[in-house]
């Protein structure tokens, strides 16, 4: 296709989307946009003209099934839990989401987080900020450290990977625990969350949402990590029983904890937010200008990889049979 029969080509983008995004698809597309992905607000005029998606949030069946000339949702974010990828398979419409070009940066935000809730750095910056340094004098030496720790990773995927060689680098030792063993990798493989929780005092939790891993971290699973035991959660929300991790940092079950994804965003649970012992960020993972425009990048490219060469470029496990009419 050339770049005129691309202008053509509809995609709407409901709700909010990176401005970098939707700066280059109305350079190259005929974009549309609508507040929010609801079915009841496509007319039947515009229902036939789109043939793509665009989006950052939820994308059910209801409105995917209100487009029937659909033929691709790019979605932006490497986790695509809140897009229906099944029901697109079936209805034969391709999915994509953004994977590899935010490993790095999330794989830095979880061993800041780390660090945060072990070393307690907020709170000392807070301490200086506050004058207390000045009269009070040093702050405390804290209980916490990174030394002799053994770290485990629930899902080891790109991110996980990316993780685990920062993890080296700091001395750490680490084991992981997956849906199955990765062929080619040296670190130790725990059958259960359970098992690798309790060989291990730093659990880091990077896997998607969805049923299969909802509050997969439970009273459990913390109890076998430890009255040591910090949990970073840089995955999704939803994987953590969030009541069983308020009582575990509450009466010392476990030591510490680094979050930067909650079960109700951006509604953050009070009990949380007021444990010293947790160490809270605004799902800033991936929050960058350089990879958030990466990421960009790679939506526009998917659409412009299918409707010119009818491939994408990242689909999604789900829809990677479906073929460009």
């Amino acid at each position: 296709m050339t770049q005129t029969d691309l202008s053509r080509i509809t995609i709407l983008v409901p709700g909010k989307l990176n401005e970098h995004a939707a700066g280059r698809m109305e350079k190259t597309f005929n974009m549309v946009a609508m507040e929010t992905a609801d079915p009841d607000q496509v007319s039947d005029e515009l229902a036939k003209k789109v043939q793509g998606i665009a989006a950052f949030g939820a994308i059910n069946a209801a409105f995917m099934d209100r487009l029937p000339n659909l033929e691709i949702i790019a979605s932006f974010g490497v986790g695509y839990d809140s897009v229906d990828a099944a029901h697109a398979g079936k209805a034969g419409v391709m999915v994509t989401n953004t994977p590899d070009v935010l490993t790095e940066e999330v794989a830095d935000t979880a061993l800041a987080l780390l660090l945060n809730a072990v070393r307690e750095f907020p709170r000392a910056e807070n301490y200086l900020r506050e004058g207390r340094w000045a009269k009070e004098g040093p702050y405390r030496l804290t209980p916490g450290t990174l030394r002799g720790r053994k770290a485990g990773i629930f899902g080891m995927g790109r991110i996980g990977q990316a993780i685990a060689r920062r993890l080296e680098a700091f001395g750490l030792s680490v084991a992981y625990h997956n849906r199955r063993k990765v062929d080619d990798l040296a670190y130790e493989y725990h059958p259960t969350l359970v098992s690798l929780a309790a060989a291990v005092d730093t659990l880091i939790c990077v896997v998607p949402g969805g049923a299969s891993t909802a509050n997969a971290i439970n009273a459990e699973v913390l109890e076998a990590l430890g009255p040591q035991g910090v949990l970073v959660n840089i995955g999704r929300g939803s994987t953590v029983d969030e009541a069983a991790l308020v009582a575990a940092l509450r009466s010392g079950t476990i030591f510490a904890a680094g979050l930067d994804v909650f079960a109700d965003e951006p509604n953050v649970s009070k009990d949380l937010v007021y444990l010293p012992n947790a160490c809270l960020l605004p799902h800033v993972g991936s929050a960058s200008i350089h990879t958030r425009n990466a990421m960009a990048d790679l939506v526009v490219d998917n659409l412009i990889a299918w409707f010119s060469q009818g491939k994408p470029l990242t689909a999604v496990p789900e829809t990677a049979h479906v073929r460009a009419q």
